[in-house]
């Protein structure tokens, strides 16, 4: 009896799991209001750089996110004057769980769920309502290492947790990354090679028309670089060299089937 209750329990949660997640794609991918996304800063390694640096975070420091959003939106016929607006919350104490390298499917889903249950109790404002989107950014101290941890975004339970560098000469570089991220909350793919980290041809490129191919002057945003041999990519400064391609377009509903 009680094996068949903790069953029938756990049938019921996977359930609302995905019902949820069915409700999450369908108003996140409708386009028809704007949709409201939450940066929540975070020290990553406790130092006193990242400390600093988020102590001077103004919303007007991720203008450029809700820019290029716009900007390409726009593009591809979105009619919303504002698609995407970013607002600042506190940064918390606590950092979300970590996904470990070999967690395997069932550890990335036991992470997956205990992020979403970090991402519900995130730090509120009074008299404003949470986030659609929650985006936990995690800054290092750049003088401590080279590479920050991967970032993941998860379009079941649209969060994402983003590895950046507390200085401001990165922030170009920061947003990025950030949009990468949060378009992956919204239903984008990567379009770049897991193991090389070079953009796919054709989708990973801004111009896949352009002759010669190379250099590409343009980055897709879900390849991340701009190919610029075809043994060469690098990421661009900042999102005004960065465009979002027709797959992507199409994945996250802005161009229909």
């Amino acid at each position: 009896m009680w094996k068949n209750l903790r069953i029938a329990l756990l049938l019921l949660v996977l359930a609302a799991v995905a019902l949820q997640a069915w409700r999450d794609r369908t108003t996140t991918r409708g386009w028809h209001d704007t949709l409201w996304v939450g940066i929540y800063p975070l020290n990553a390694d406790g130092s006193a750089q990242a400390r600093d640096y988020i102590g001077g975070l103004v919303p007007a420091d991720f203008g450029d996110i809700e820019q290029f959003l716009s900007r390409e939106a726009h593009r591809y016929g979105v009619a919303l004057a504002e698609p995407v607006h970013i607002e600042l919350y506190p940064p918390g104490a606590e950092l979300p769980p970590a996904l470990a390298p070999d967690a395997g499917m069932l550890g990335a889903a036991w992470w997956s769920l205990k992020l979403r249950w970090f991402a519900a109790h995130a730090p509120r404002i009074d008299g404003r309502p949470p986030p659609r989107i929650r985006l936990f950014v995690l800054y290092h101290d750049p003088a401590t290492l080279t590479q920050v941890p991967d970032s993941h975004g998860l379009q079941k339970g649209l969060v994402g947790v983003i590895h950046a560098f507390a200085s401001r000469a990165m922030t170009g570089t920061n947003n990025i990354v950030i949009a990468h991220e949060f378009l992956h909350t919204v239903g984008a793919s990567d379009k770049y090679d897991p193991g090389s980290g070079a953009p796919l041809y054709p989708a990973g490129f801004a111009d896949p028309e352009q002759q010669p191919r190379w250099p590409q002057q343009r980055a897709e945003i879900m390849a991340g670089r701009m190919a610029v041999s075809e043994q060469e990519w690098r990421m661009p400064d900042n999102l005004s060299s960065v465009v979002v391609g027709p797959d992507t377009a199409r994945e996250i509903g802005w161009v229909r089937p």
